[in-house]
């Protein structure tokens, strides 16, 4: 297997990891900001006050999107599997 067939798989699984985590830690990261800026406002510092809402946020993002990260998953398994007899013949 040749160094371009290496580097263009991955590329393409460091795509699919970007792609597929995006949703998740987008809702964490807007749940965090939300909540630092209550706390701020609130005067409130209490530093695990932020772990049950992203947990929560987290969660319900993963249950709306994890269909579609599985089948993202699946996709670019399927394709490495059908082509496994070109990579092995590139040797």
């Amino acid at each position: 297997m040749n160094e371009v067939i290496i580097i263009d798989i991955a590329r393409q699984a460091l795509y699919l990891i970007l792609k597929t985590a995006a949703p998740m830690l987008l809702a964490s990261l807007v749940v965090g900001l939300i909540i630092s800026i209550l706390q701020t406002v609130t005067s409130i510092q209490e530093q695990t006050l932020t772990f049950v809402p992203k947990l929560i946020a987290v969660f319900l993002v993963l249950m709306l999107a994890g269909g579609w990260v599985l089948n993202s998953i699946k996709d670019f398994m399927i394709e490495l599997f059908s082509n496994f007899n070109y990579y092995i013949n590139a040797l």
